[in-house]
C-alpha cells in the first residue's frame, strides 16, 4: 500500500482533500489526522470491521479500548446512553478541548471499540482539522495514537509516516501538535469524576470546576492492579527504542546525578543517550556527545517539554544510543502527566537524584 501525506493548510480551500479523507472512513479505511494532543490514527467508529484494521497497523492488543472522536454534541448524543450532570458540566467547560469523557455506551457501539465494556470514551478535539475530517465522515472516528503499539506518539506527520508508511492509504498533516501528550480521560459514570489518565487538562482544572472533593486518581495510576476502562492503562506505552531509566529529584542536584550515572554506564561499555532538560544538557557538555542529547525545554517550561518529550525519544531511533537516561519533573498539574508518560516510557525505572 501506497501511504499519501497531504498537508492542510486551508480548511475551506482544501474541502477536496477532507472530503476524501472522511470517504476513506466510510469506506472502512484508515487515515491518520492530527489533534492538538498527538496524531490519531483513524477508523469508522461504528464500524466493527474498520475498526479491526487499526489493531492490525498498530500491532495493539483487541483488548485495549479505542477513543471515539467526535465533531459535536450531536454525535456525542449518537453514542452515549447516559450523560450525566458531571460530564455536561466538562463538556461545557473543555470541549472541543483536550479530554476524553467515559460514559455509558448505546448499543450502536460496537463491543471492538469497548474491549467488552458497557462504557465508551467520547473526545471532541480543538484541532480544526480532526473535526473537519470528522464532519465530512460523518460518523464518530475511532482513534488511538497514530504509532506502532508501545512506541511514543507522534507529534508531526513525519513521524506517523515513520511508524505507518504502507500500512495505511492517507496522513492528513496539519503540522505539529499544540499540547503533545494524550488527551485527560475522565470516568463520568461514577459519583466523582475519576482521573484513568492526565492530560493538559490537569486534576487542579477539574478540581477548581467540580471541586477537589469531587475528584479522584484512578487507583492504576498509583500502582494498583484494576480492570482497563481507556487506553495506556494495561500495557507498555510511550518507549523509545532503547531502554530508558528516568532519574527523578530536585533541579539543583539533577546533573550530578546523571554525570555519576553516566560516567558507570560508560565505564560498562555502553553508548548513553541523554533526554533531558536545557539545564541538565548545559551541565553534561564535553560528558556526553551533543549527537546523543535531546533537549525537551527549561525545567520550568512544562507546556514545552509535554510538546518536546515525544519527538525527544524518537529522536534516538537512528542515533548509536544503547541505553538511555531521561529526567523526570514535578508531578503535579502537567506534571502529573509528563511524568505519567515518562515513567511508562522507562519502565518504572527510576533514580532518585
Amino acid at each position: 500500500m501506497q501511504t499519501e501525506i497531504v498537508k492542510i493548510e486551508r480548511i475551506k480551500e482544501q474541502k477536496e482533500d477532507l472530503q476524501r479523507a472522511g470517504e476513506i472512513l466510510r469506506q472502512g479505511g484508515l487515515v491518520a489526522f492530527p489533534t492538538e494532543t498527538v496524531y490519531g490514527l483513524g477508523a469508522n467508529g461504528l464500524d466493527g470491521d474498520a475498526c479491526a484494521k487499526i489493531y492490525d497497523a498498530k500491532g495493539r492488543p483487541s483488548d485495549n479500548p479505542l477513543i471515539l472522536h467526535v465533531a459535536n454534541r450531536s454525535m456525542v448524543d449518537q453514542i452515549a446512553a447516559v450523560i450525566p450532570p458531571m460530564a455536561e458540566k466538562l463538556m461545557a467547560a473543555f470541549c472541543p478541548g483536550p479530554i476524553t469523557l467515559i460514559m455509558k455506551r448505546r448499543s450502536i457501539v460496537p463491543d471492538r471499540i469497548t474491549g467488552g465494556l458497557d462504557t465508551v470514551g467520547i473526545r471532541m478535539p480543538e484541532n480544526d482539522v480532526a473535526r473537519a475530517m470528522i464532519k465530512e465522515a460523518g460518523v464518530p472516528v475511532a482513534a488511538p495514537s497514530a504509532n506502532i503499539s508501545g512506541r511514543p506518539s507522534p507529534t508531526t506527520a513525519e513521524s506517523v509516516a515513520r511508524d505507518m508508511d504502507g500500512r495505511i492509504p492517507l496522513i492528513l498533516d496539519g503540522g505539529a501538535c499544540h499540547f503533545g501528550v494524550e488527551s485527560t480521560i475522565v470516568d463520568c459514570t461514577g459519583e466523582k469524576a475519576v482521573i484513568l489518565r492526565p492530560g493538559a487538562v490537569t486534576r487542579e482544572m477539574l478540581g477548581e470546576l467540580l471541586g477537589e472533593e469531587n475528584v479522584d486518581l484512578d487507583p492504576a495510576l498509583v500502582g494498583e492492579k484494576v480492570v482497563p476502562k481507556a487506553p495506556g492503562m494495561k500495557y507498555t506505552h510511550y518507549a523509545p527504542k532503547a531502554p530508558m531509566t528516568l532519574i527523578e529529584g530536585m533541579p539543583t542536584r539533577m546533573a550530578r546525578a546523571f554525570q555519576r550515572e553516566i560516567e558507570r554506564l560508560q565505564a560498562q561499555g555502553h553508548t548513553v543517550g541523554v533526554v533531558a532538560s536545557h539545564e541538565v544538557l548545559q551541565d553534561l557538555k564535553g560528558v556526553v556527545a551533543e549527537d546523543l542529547m535531546a533537549d525537551y525545554g527549561h525545567q520550568q517550561d512544562l507546556p514545552a517539554i509535554a510538546a518536546n518529550i515525544y519527538e525527544a525519544l524518537r529522536s534516538f531511533d537512528d542515533k548509536p544510543a544503547d541505553v538511555l537516561l531521561g529526567e523526570g519533573t514535578v508531578s503535579d498539574g502537567l506534571g502529573l502527566a509528563i511524568m505519567n508518560r515518562l515513567h511508562k516510557a522507562s519502565g518504572f525505572r527510576t533514580i532518585k537524584a
